[in-house]
């Protein structure tokens, strides 16, 4: 099981289209000398993995010369997280807070391994609403998810553990070329 489990993920990364990662390194380049917002979201593993780039890009990206990024998980604050969970519903726990946060010409990336959860399609159409840059990772065939972005990996597997892998693959990735 185990060497089946890193074969199939050695696999899959070469096939992960490489136009769109490009686009997003591009995207957050502008932010970062622009110094607009990059908000990430995600629910379960997707949620580990936002908060993970997070870390990479506000510390790990720091570079004498050149600006910080403005950079926040949104699932990062569990109380505002679950006060809108409660009181608003779980499709609202990432619009209302984008909604507060965000300004024209910030950024909003969403992790969804299946590309289907309500309340990050919801926060894309509030991106949307809000004039922001809207990016996605997502698995199978990403269709509601990749339908709401400008910019959308999309790893070609139905296995979410091997989709949740490829995306921190892929956001290590951008974070070196932000490094560069």
């Amino acid at each position: 099981m185990i060497g089946d489990y890193l074969e199939t993920l050695a696999n899959i990364l070469p096939r992960v289209p490489r136009e769109p990662i490009e686009e997003i390194v591009a995207v957050l380049q502008r932010a970062r000398h622009e110094g607009t917002r990059v908000l990430l979201i995600g629910n379960g593993g997707s949620a580990a993995t936002a908060s993970h780039f997070v870390n990479d890009l506000l510390k790990g990206a720091t570079r004498l010369g050149q600006p910080r990024f403005k950079v926040m998980c949104l699932t990062d604050n569990v109380s505002t997280l679950t006060a809108y969970a409660n009181d608003a519903g779980y499709e609202m726990t990432f619009a209302e807070p984008l909604t507060a946060l965000a300004e024209v010409g910030d950024v909003v990336i969403a992790l969804s391994g299946s590309g289907n959860s309500p309340n990050v399609l919801r926060a894309m159409d509030a991106a949307k609403e809000l004039g922001l840059t809207r990016i996605g990772l997502t698995g199978f065939t990403g269709d509601k998810l990749r339908a709401k972005c400008e910019g959308c990996v999309v790893v070609p597997s139905d296995s979410m553990q091997i989709i949740e892998d490829a995306h921190l693959a892929i956001l290590h990735s951008i974070f070196r070329e932000m490094c560069g």
